[in-house]
């Protein structure tokens, strides 16, 4: 299977602390893998090295056949667009509206007109759950499931390869989040993606991942699906997944 992100001997460090301390992972296209671990183990941080919000320390991430050590500036724009990325709280702008938003990367980054702009506004809200009639509204008059599809739908504006999803189900009440996860695996399939989340929802990770890291003690200690988890000794697996292994 084609390897669509490699990790390799990752290390970050901030100031005198050392987060991550040689990092291997890979992520196949097409899957949904998840990036696991304890409070504090760097996940949402190694989610924002590999989509270029952070700088890496040392070691490399190769992401769409792409070293990001080594491209210019062009290269590294021509691949921020080729992925999506729902942030945990959804992060929309609160002085939008949900098309307002929608729109705004296809208005950035491509030549379309308003009308087509528009289409794909109306699409994009419809595929996550959305109705049309919710494009007028604001971010402080829907609900948090609103703005997670929301957010969702503008992540994936720009029909993305690569979709990058940050606790998707955090805050939501256990039906919602439950629905987030059919949604999040029809979307794979219909859309022929790869998705990467950060998750500690162990309904989540059972109902939505092909595949997962665990990052505990700065190093990754399992990589794999749920099958062989029970082999790790380890004392977050442990606590965190229980007599469900």
């Amino acid at each position: 299977m084609k390897k669509i992100i490699e990790v390799k001997e990752l290390k970050t460090i901030f100031g005198d602390k050392v987060v991550h301390d040689g990092l291997n992972l890979s992520i196949n296209n097409g899957e949904i893998y998840g990036l696991l671990g304890p409070s504090g183990c760097g996940k949402t941080t190694l989610l924002r090295e590999i989509v270029m919000l952070e700088k890496i320390h040392s070691g490399t991430v190769h992401i769409l056949e792409k070293d990001l050590n080594h491209i210019n500036v062009n290269e590294a724009q021509d691949l921020r667009q080729q992925w999506g990325v729902l942030f945990q709280f959804g992060a929309l702008f609160s002085s939008l509206t949900l098309a307002q938003n929608i729109a705004l990367p296809l208005q950035e980054y491509t030549d379309l007109n308003d009308k087509m702009i528009n289409e794909i506004v109306a699409f994009k809200l419809n595929i996550v759950g959305l109705k049309v009639s919710d494009a007028i509204l604001y971010p402080s008059q829907i609900s948090g499931g609103m703005k997670k599809k929301a957010a969702l739908a503008r992540a994936l504006a720009l029909d993305p390869k690569l979709l990058f999803l940050d606790e998707p189900t955090s805050g939501l009440d256990p039906i919602s989040a439950r629905d987030f996860d059919k949604l999040i695996v029809n979307l794979r399939d219909l859309l022929k993606l790869t998705i990467v989340m950060v998750s500690h929802d162990l309904k989540s990770i059972h109902n939505t991942m092909d595949r997962f890291a665990i990052i505990d003690d700065k190093k990754i200690v399992y990589e794999g699906s749920l099958d062989n988890i029970s082999s790790i000794h380890s004392e977050f697996v442990n606590t965190f997944f229980g007599g469900d292994i």
